[in-house]
C-alpha cells in the first residue's frame, strides 16, 4: 500500500499541471482574475479621472449678528469668519448686522433668498426670535449662538454659551425639529376662532402663518413667533422697565432688581379659554405661556415643558402680597409640578387670554405693546435647529 502512494501523488500532480495548462491556454484564469483582464483600464486612468473630477461646492452660511452684544464689533466679525473657515467644506460666511429698525427679520429673508444652507443668529433671545420668526416652516436649519443676557432657548437646548463653540455646533451638529409658539395681539374674529378645536374634527390646527423656502413665514402684522416664553402683566412690565445698560452691567440680575420694584403692582382680571373650553377667571399678577420651562439660574417655572412636545405650558400667578409671593417662590424653586393656591398651571395647544384692561405683552424678553385680548398657539416641530446631540436633563439645569 505504501508503494502506491508515490504513484498516486505523481498522477495527481500530473493532472494538476495539465489543468493549469488548459486554464492558461483558454484564458480562463485571466477572465476570473481581478487585474489580469486585458480590457480593464489601467490603474492610472482611475487616478486621472479622480484628479479631474470637480470638487463639490462649498456650503454657505449666513450669520446675523447683533452688534450691541459686542464691545469690539470688527473683532466679532473676524472671530466668526475664522471659526467658519476652519471648516474647509464651508465657504466665506455672509455676515450681516441687526439694526434698531430691523432686529433680524429682513436679514433672515435676504439669507433665504440667497439660498444659503444655514442661517445663524448671534445675539440674545430677541435676535434668535426674529430669525426664527422668518425660518419657521422652512427647510433651512438655524444655528443659535449665544451672545446675550438670557440665552434661554440655547440653555434649554444645552447649547454652548460662547461664540466659537456655538459656531462649531451650528456647522457640524445634528438637526432637531422644535416647536414654535405664535402670539396674536387683539385677534380679529377669524384669528380668535376656535372652530379648529372642534373635537369632531381632526383636532387643533397650527396657526396659519404661511411658509416658503425662499421667503420664510408670512404671518399677519399682529402675529409674532416666540421660542421661549411670552407673557403679560408683571412679566412684561419687568422687561419694559429693565434698561440695556442695567443688563450690560448686571446680566440677568437686572431683571431681578426690576422685578423687586414691581412685585406689588396692581393685579388684573383675566379670563382664559384653554383649547376652546369655557372661560376660567383669574385675578392675576402675570400670565406666562411657555414653549420651554427653564429660566436663568436653574429655575424651572414649567417642569413639564419640552421644546418638541407640541404643547404650550401656561402659568397664572395670582399672589396678593409678600406672603403670597413667598409661597409661590418656594413652590417654584422646589420644582413642584402641581398647582399652588397662588399659581395655576395649564397645558394646551391654544389659549385665548381676555383682559378687562390693556396690559403690556412681551415675547422672549421683548415688549411688543399692549393688548386686551391675546391668543397663543403652537406650531409643532416647525423650526430646524442645530444641536450637539441629546443632553441629559441634569445637565440642562446647570446654567452658567
Amino acid at each position: 500500500m505504501t508503494d502506491t502512494l508515490p504513484v498516486i501523488a505523481a498522477i495527481l500532480g500530473l493532472l494538476l499541471v495539465i489543468g493549469i495548462s488548459v486554464a492558461v491556454a483558454t484564458g480562463w484564469g485571466r477572465s476570473r482574475g481581478r487585474h489580469a483582464s486585458p480590457k480593464r483600464p489601467a490603474r492610472s486612468s482611475f487616478r486621472q479621472g479622480q484628479e479631474d473630477a470637480p470638487e463639490p461646492p462649498k456650503k454657505r452660511v449666513a450669520v446675523i449678528l447683533n452688534p450691541t452684544k459686542f464691545v469690539d464689533v470688527p473683532a466679532a466679525h473676524a472671530l466668526v469668519r475664522e471659526s467658519v473657515l476652519a471648516h474647509p467644506e464651508w465657504d466665506e460666511p455672509i455676515i450681516s448686522e441687526t439694526t434698531l429698525e430691523d432686529p433680524g427679520f429682513g436679514q433672515a429673508r435676504a439669507a433665504l433668498a440667497d439660498g444659503v444652507d444655514l442661517v445663524c443668529a448671534i445675539g440674545g433671545d430677541g435676535t434668535a426670535r426674529a430669525v426664527a420668526h422668518v425660518l419657521t416652516g422652512t427647510s433651512t436649519p438655524m444655528g443659535l449662538i449665544a451672545a446675550g443676557t438670557g440665552n434661554l432657548m440655547g440653555r434649554n437646548l444645552g447649547l454652548p454659551l460662547d461664540v466659537p463653540t456655538g459656531i462649531e455646533v451650528a456647522l457640524t451638529g445634528r438637526n432637531r425639529h422644535i416647536d414654535v409658539g405664535w402670539l396674536t395681539m387683539d385677534p380679529d374674529p377669524e384669528q380668535a376662532s376656535t372652530a379648529e378645536l372642534d373635537p369632531d374634527r381632526d383636532g387643533p390646527t397650527e396657526p396659519d402663518v404661511g411658509a416658503d423656502d425662499t421667503h420664510g413665514s408670512d404671518p399677519a402684522p399682529n402675529q409674532h413667533a416666540f421660542l421661549v416664553m411670552a407673557g403679560l402683566g408683571l412679566d412684561a412690565s419687568i422687561m419694559h422697565s429693565t434698561t440695556e445698560e442695567a443688563k450690560a452691567r448686571m446680566g440677568w440680575g437686572a431683571y431681578v432688581a426690576t422685578g423687586a420694584r414691581n412685585l406689588l403692582g396692581a393685579r388684573f382680571a383675566t379670563r382664559l379659554r384653554i383649547d376652546g373650553g369655557d372661560p376660567i377667571a383669574h385675578t392675576a399678577r402675570t400670565i406666562v405661556v411657555g414653549n420651554c420651562g427653564r429660566l436663568t439660574g436653574g429655575i424651572t417655572l414649567m417642569p413639564d415643558a419640552e421644546v418638541d412636545d407640541g404643547i404650550l405650558d401656561v402659568v397664572a400667578i395670582t399672589p396678593k402680597g409678600i406672603v403670597g409671593w413667598a409661597g409661590v417662590a418656594v413652590h417654584v424653586l422646589a420644582k413642584r409640578g402641581q398647582n399652588h393656591p397662588k399659581l395655576d398651571r395649564y397645558r394646551c395647544q391654544s389659549i385665548l387670554v381676555s383682559l378687562d384692561a390693556p396690559q403690556l405683552v412681551e415675547i422672549d424678553g421683548d415688549v411688543i405693546g399692549e393688548a386686551r385680548r391675546v391668543r397663543f398657539e403652537v406650531r409643532p416641530k416647525s423650526l430646524i435647529v442645530r444641536t450637539s446631540g441629546v443632553v441629559a436633563a441634569d445637565q440642562l439645569g446647570r446654567y452658567v
